[in-house]
């Protein structure tokens, strides 16, 4: 990293992640997941899964079991359907956002509701240090396209921060048992912003991974869609991603992102901001 104002952008293209069609599901996995495994994406920081999935139309993932991992769903479209051993039942549309401490163990099931496919990034990310072995908790959260538009709207946030209510459905970002926090936003054509990072205890600045949602459909050929660049506001390299491309960040502890749709289309997207 050149300065403490640039920004070290390393691409994860759209190519190079795992994806497979199974028929029901279409997926894509950015870390080793599952039958896949790639030893230099395994995870980044406390990120360790990011799927993006579809699964067709009243099929899914039937009832299994998790423990210590923070699991969320962010929906794209359709509705996807959540049943689970804590006696949650629900139904979640495209702006839901559904979260899960697994603590000492939960099961539960993800299935497509209705006639139409569901679309959502499936995400895990590790819990910190003495908080995997907690309680189970359930939390959803829903943010209107609106609430996204042209900015960086905080979806997930530090359970121990004042930014969360602990309340299972609230306004407000949902609570994770993680350093990490997620912005969502969905970009007008010609529009461009910045994010400044929150402060990093570490002197060599924070990490932070953004993706690009694949709105345009499966596509296991090179991306397409809508364009997005990114870089640092000051100084360093501008890249420019497609749907479905994504990025590590090692971010200086100067740095503020600047993100411009460089395309004709909205562009969707997720910002992970980690310590």
């Amino acid at each position: 990293m050149s300065s403490s104002r640039s920004i070290e952008i390393i691409p994860r293209r759209s190519t190079e992640r795992a994806h497979s069609d199974h028929g029901w599901l279409k997926t894509f996995h950015t870390f080793s997941f599952a039958s896949y495994h790639d030893s230099e994406h395994e995870s980044f920081g406390s990120l360790r899964v990011l799927n993006e999935d579809r699964v067709a139309p009243r099929t899914g993932f039937g009832t299994h079991n998790h423990r210590e991992y923070e699991i969320f769903s962010y929906v794209i479209s359709g509705s996807l359907e959540h049943q689970d051993s804590m006696g949650n039942t629900e139904i979640l549309s495209r702006g839901a956002l559904q979260m899960t401490s697994t603590g000492t163990g939960i099961s539960h099931s993800e299935k497509s509701h209705g006639s139409q496919e569901v679309h959502f990034c499936q995400i895990w990310a590790s819990p910190r240090p003495g908080e995997s072995k907690g309680k189970p908790a359930y939390f959803t959260r829903h943010f209107t396209d609106e609430e996204k538009r042209n900015q960086f709207r905080l979806i997930v946030a530090p359970s121990n921060s004042s930014e969360v209510s602990l309340d299972r459905e609230a306004k407000g970002p949902a609570p994770i048992r993680s350093q990490l926090r997620v912005y969502a936003s969905l970009m007008d054509p010609g529009i461009s912003f910045v994010h400044e990072f929150h402060p990093s205890r570490s002197p060599e600045g924070r990490k932070a991974y953004i993706h690009v949602v694949q709105k345009s459909g499966y596509n296991p050929r090179n991306a397409g869609g809508a364009k997005l660049r990114v870089g640092a506001q000051i100084e360093g390299p501008i890249i420019e991603l497609r749907e479905g491309d994504g990025s590590y960040l090692f971010v200086g502890k100067d740095a503020v992102l600047k993100v411009e749709n460089a395309g004709e289309d909205t562009v969707e997207f997720l910002l992970f901001d980690m310590e």
